[in-house]
């Protein structure tokens, strides 16, 4: 290879200024290159020589202690061949790619700081280095090369990512705690509300008393309205978990497609729309209790998948492969009847059997009648609360006809019947009016069970005008009525409830 002819180059070493320092024919010459091999080798720096061949003209110590090799197996050799042959993944590293190399042509200076060098021995260490043209009388003579090992400082920098990105794990999983926990924080205040004192109410605060102090799963029966998600909240508050989050579910709620990246979480990219990593139910409820209701919705993949954390305690995210641990307990609750649904082949046997190991059945309200005027007080209590009214009590008619009726909806909708006259009753008692006629059949007591869900869709669009009909958020229609945003959308599904109408 030629020595080009090359104008000043900003950055490269001249040595013929270094000669004209010092009279060729003195001393001084000799004694500076003296004094400038001490300090190379003394440099924590690996230093070396190139000719323009990439030949090794000088090696300090550092850089032959670096690479595992003696300055004389390196000296006269292509450094690039011995240290510099291959990318940090292995694969060749010709040397016309080589930034090196590239100051042969143009006398550039090449800062470069993410490759590595190669040790005798086969291993590689990341460097950063620095190459420098070698100047001659105004010719280019080669380059001298800096480097260091920065393999500490990687290191360093890779353990502060990855505590970065645990941070940033940790952050959005106590963010998506605390919206379920905001959500929650109303139903929360009705952990202590299952109230009445029939045999009925009593045998399933027994069993409630027996389930929580076990990490058992408990699968709660019975029908809608008859207060199930209070029954979890009782566990879940009489367990040792009690200081850890109680996270729901509810599997009719969330379409088929996503009931997976609910429960499980989702790597970035793992479906359209995913477009960060997400954490799933089981992370969120990790020490504490998660919350399934109504199971029997559950499609059959997701089914197989849960079964699957039940038996072994581990999960994957959707799109991605790190196995999960999970160590939160399941409660699950139905207003269906499994055992049918196993014999239809739309719910696995096998995981049936691993719900059904406590199971609590909560009564219809029909079956504890002398409950009803202990409920319905506390409601009128809670409504006054509430809303600023003020009422003698519950009529003697109003609570004969509740004794009579049949509560198809049971306590939700005693509940809502409660309401419904406190905020329509002027006088100084309170009146429900034609809503509890007496119903002695089921087909009868449809017409009942048609007026209360126009009531409860006329109250939820009313608060959805009044709030320019948002959903989520602190001032959103959810926190209003005391819903999660989910069970509210569930809702305005079921009544038929849209933006348009």
């Amino acid at each position: 290879m030629s020595s080009p002819k090359l104008r000043a180059i900003p950055g490269a070493i001249r040595l013929d200024e270094a000669r004209r320092r010092e009279p060729i024919g003195s001393d001084g010459f000799a004694k500076l290159q003296i004094e400038h091999h001490l300090i190379l080798d003394a440099a924590g720096e690996g230093i070396y020589g190139l000719d323009l061949r990439g030949r090794a003209t000088f090696v300090n110590p550092s850089a032959a202690q670096m690479t595992g090799h003696t300055p004389d197996e390196l000296l006269g050799q292509s450094m690039h061949e011995i240290v510099h042959h291959s990318h940090p993944d292995g694969s060749p590293y010709p040397s016309g790619d080589c930034p090196i190399y590239a100051a042969f042509n143009d006398g550039m200076v090449r800062k470069v700081g993410d490759e590595v060098f190669w040790r005798k021995d086969g291993t590689s260490f990341p460097v950063e280095y620095t190459s420098t043209p070698l100047m001659d009388s105004g010719r280019l003579v080669g380059a001298v090369v800096v480097f260091r090992d920065v393999t500490i400082r990687k290191q360093t920098e890779d353990r502060l990512r990855q505590a970065l990105s645990e941070v940033e794990r940790l952050k959005e999983r106590l963010q998506e705690e605390n919206r379920f926990l905001k959500a929650q924080i109303h139903d929360a205040a009705t952990v202590h509300e299952l109230v009445g004192n029939s045999p009925a109410l009593r045998r399933v605060l027994e069993l409630i008393e027996r389930a929580a102090p076990t990490d058992a799963t408990v699968l709660i029966e019975g029908e809608s309205g008859t207060g199930k998600e209070l029954v979890c909240r009782a566990v879940h508050q009489l367990s040792p978990r009690r200081r850890r989050a109680l996270v729901s579910l509810n599997c009719a709620a969330v379409s088929p497609a996503l009931i997976e990246s609910e429960l499980f979480g989702h790597e970035r990219g793992a479906f359209t729309g995913a477009s960060s990593q997400r954490a799933g139910r089981f992370e969120l409820a990790e020490g504490g209790t998660l919350f399934l209701d109504e199971i029997g919705e559950m499609p059959l993949e997701a089914q197989a998948k849960l079964l699957r954390v039940l038996q072994e305690h581990e999960f994957e995210r959707v799109g991605g492969s790190r196995t999960l641990r999970s160590s939160a307990r399941i409660v699950a609750a139905t207003n269906r009847d499994l055992r049918e649904l196993v014999a239809k082949g739309s719910f696995r046997s096998d995981l049936f059997y691993r719900l059904y190991v406590l199971p609590i059945r909560v009564p219809p309200l029909r079956e504890r009648r002398s409950d009803i005027p202990i409920l319905a007080d506390h409601f009128r209590k809670r409504c006054e609360n509430k809303w600023g009214r003020s009422f003698s009590g519950i009529s003697p008619e109003s609570l004969e006809r509740m004794l009579e009726y049949s509560w198809p909806g049971n306590v939700r909708e005693l509940e809502h019947a409660i309401e419904r006259a406190a905020l329509v009753c002027d006088g100084p008692w309170l009146e429900l009016g034609p809503l509890c006629e007496t119903r002695e059949t089921t087909d009868s007591a449809a017409p009942a069970l048609d007026r209360l869900d126009d009531v409860q869709r006329q109250h939820i669009l009313n608060t959805l005008r009044n709030t320019g009909f948002r959903i989520s958020g602190p001032h959103g229609a959810a926190a209003v009525l005391g819903l999660h945003p989910n069970t509210l959308r569930y809702r305005m599904k079921k009544l038929g409830i849209d933006r348009q109408r």
